[in-house]
């Protein structure tokens, strides 16, 4: 038995579970996992301290089709202080366009953080889209007016995301739950994909019953054999409870981290208007101590006093699985769950 939604229709995949994206990290081996698995892997738009985004890219891409043959997917930041969208929002598609093996995997465009019309207005995606209809562009939306505005733009379709997801979130902080409610009942033939705190069957089989097409996870995949993440980061997962993250000003909007000396010492702002006059009073050094924030926990290890996302449903993971596992495992009882509910319905 498997679950079939629009969302797996759409993009040619077995399960309904994407990898989140989770920038400024390597998720390379993560999102072959994933795809290997059934699901859809998702690069993350990596900008390390040293690296060159686009060439990153292209570099995790190319070891992606080598490594599998199944659908994949990559996520651009398309926030105003991330100055390497514009361009990648225009060479990727090209270099997708050049590779064969590229252009019938590279399905899933995801851009966050930002606005949809940087891909959108990009001429080279709307030429690969016209030779490649399956390629779709879904832009994550945190708020319903931020659903609103992907749609005007054209996007395919929308990850809808709650605040209870690791990394950055709304101004508004409005639950998955409560949101997902809102863009299905305002959009009922748009594909969703619902994101923030979804790590177990009892998950999809909420977000399948609401009429969502399929989750995405971040947290539970971090906590996997697979993926790049440091051993220190990994083990935070297991023994931590739901209360155990908080949300601080991160760089581009507010962020759900993991407690420690870093939110410790860091507030949060209340709007987008508070963030913005705080960005014109940074300097460069202080924008580059915020990456190397996030570099030190993935690297180095350092959880104390590094910046660590993760979302509330640690909360729900207690072990350290591989991908296969623990998909087959949401998979096998979300199936479960579903039936049994239907059986409810005389």
């Amino acid at each position: 038995m498997v679950i079939e939604t629009n969302i797996t229709r759409m993009f040619g995949i077995k399960h309904p579970i994407f990898g989140a994206p989770m920038a400024p990290f390597y998720t390379t081996e993560l999102t072959i996992a994933v795809s290997e698995a059934g699901g859809l892997g998702c690069l993350s738009h990596t900008f390390l301290t040293g690296k060159g985004t686009l060439t990153e890219l292209k570099h995790n891409m190319l070891q992606v089709i080598e490594h599998t043959d199944k659908p994949f997917g990559f996520n651009v930041r398309t926030a105003r202080t991330q100055l390497d969208a514009p361009s990648i929002c225009r060479k990727a598609p090209k270099f997708i366009m050049s590779n064969p093996k590229l252009r019938e995997q590279c399905k899933y465009f995801l851009t966050s953080a930002g606005s949809p019309i940087v891909m959108e207005k990009s001429r080279a995606y709307q030429r690969l889209k016209e030779s490649n209809p399956d390629v779709k562009h879904f832009h994550v939306s945190p708020a319903l007016w931020l659903a609103d505005k992907s749609i005007e733009a054209g996007v395919d379709g929308l990850v809808i995301t709650g605040s209870e997801g690791g990394g950055h979130q709304s101004y508004e902080q409005i639950t998955t739950l409560v949101l997902l409610q809102q863009v299905l009942q305002k959009y009922p033939d748009v594909p969703i994909i619902a994101c923030g705190g979804f790590a177990n069957g009892i998950g999809l089989a909420s977000a399948i019953a609401a009429g969502a097409g399929a989750i995405a996870m971040g947290s539970r995949f971090i906590s996997s054999k697979e993926s790049e993440f440091h051993e220190n980061y990994k083990n935070i997962v297991p023994p931590a409870q739901a209360s155990d993250t908080t949300l601080v000003t991160g760089s581009l909007a507010p962020i759900r981290l993991w407690k420690n000396n870093y939110t410790a010492h860091h507030g949060l702002v209340a709007s987008r208007e508070e963030k913005i006059a705080e960005e014109q009073e940074k300097d460069i050094q202080t924008l580059i101590d915020e990456v190397v924030a996030y570099e030190i926990v993935y690297t180095e290890g350092d959880i104390f006093d590094g910046a660590v996302p993760l979302g509330q449903s640690i909360g729900a993971i207690n072990s350290i699985e591989s991908v296969p596992s623990i998909i087959d495992e949401i998979v096998s009882t979300a199936e479960k769950l579903l039936k049994s509910a239907a059986s409810n319905i005389k």
